[in-house]
């Protein structure tokens, strides 16, 4: 069966962050390109959130997995550092997942990332504004602890990048 890009992605929405099990490699931004050859040989471009990132080869690998459940036998999955992964790729499902989840999305930023712009987080649960950065420390890397004055509940953010 031959697929077209739109469906390459819509089958790649099952693989999953690893730390993040609610939120796609493909609403997360880190899947950049799908191309098609005329021959049906499939490319997938990916991009780490970072260069350190520790999860990259398990994506890569769940990412092939996932094209051959469906069939597609011929296919290379390409790492690059070509276009660098920003939060601003984060689709608009991926941010209402991350919400969902607990996690405040990361506020989208206009090409230069502020360093005030690390205190801003809407809180998860109540959708206050009134919240305080505790630490830009989070369990992981990309992750900062936040508090809520008004309902008072401890939340982390998805940090901009």
């Amino acid at each position: 069966m031959a697929y077209t890009k739109d469906e390459i992605l819509e089958l790649l929405q099952e693989v999953k962050d690893p730390e993040i099990p609610v939120l796609s490699l493909v609403d997360l931004g880190v899947i950049t390109d799908v191309d098609i050859t005329e021959a049906g040989h499939v490319t997938v471009q990916m991009t780490p959130t970072f260069s350190g990132c520790p999860a990259m080869e398990y994506m890569k690998q769940e990412v092939e997995q996932s094209l051959e459940r469906h069939g597609i036998r011929s296919h290379t999955v390409k790492m690059s550092f070509d276009k660098p992964w920003d939060s601003n790729k984060i689709s608009e499902r991926g941010r209402k997942a991350l919400q969902e989840y607990g996690l405040a999305p990361p506020p989208k930023y206009d090409l230069i990332l502020d360093l005030d712009i690390l205190d801003y987080a809407t809180c998860p649960n109540c959708h206050s504004t009134n919240t305080t950065m505790r630490s830009p420390f989070g369990p992981t890397l990309c992750r900062s602890l936040h508090y809520c004055n008004d309902c008072r509940q401890m939340f982390e953010q998805f940090k901009p990048l």
